[in-house]
């Protein structure tokens, strides 16, 4: 595993755990990996309608680097590359589910709509 050049200095540890899901992606391809295990990069895409391909790319290689991502690939033409979460993207992604239920309260409080993972 390569070493972040993300190392702080740190005032807290909610701002360096913040450090390494900060970007409107990393949080949902945490959930997507979690949600539905080993993916490959155009399932990842597919599941994230909106993310492009250069941003998921970078967040994928900086996710890597932080230890929360695994990227397999198998000497195969063409290439096949899978990504899935290490134990410490398991354990972030624990950490993350109290935040997670505050969410669907507040998309029930404001009434706010909701989209369904099943749909995709």
């Amino acid at each position: 595993m390569a070493k972040s050049a993300r190392r702080g200095p740190y005032f807290c540890g909610i701002d360096a755990a913040m450090d390494v899901v900060s970007g409107k992606w990393k949080s949902l391809i945490l959930w997507e990996l979690h949600h539905y295990g080993t993916r490959r990069f155009a399932e990842l895409r597919r599941g994230l309608p909106g993310v492009s391909e250069k941003m998921l790319a970078q967040h994928l290689r900086e996710m890597e680097e932080d230890g929360l991502v695994h990227r397999e690939v198998y000497a195969e033409v063409p290439p096949k590359v899978e990504y899935s979460l290490t134990e410490h993207g398991v354990s972030l992604n624990a950490a993350l589910a109290s935040l997670g239920e505050w969410g669907v309260e507040r998309i029930r409080r404001i009434g706010a709509e909701r989209v369904s993972a099943d749909v995709r």
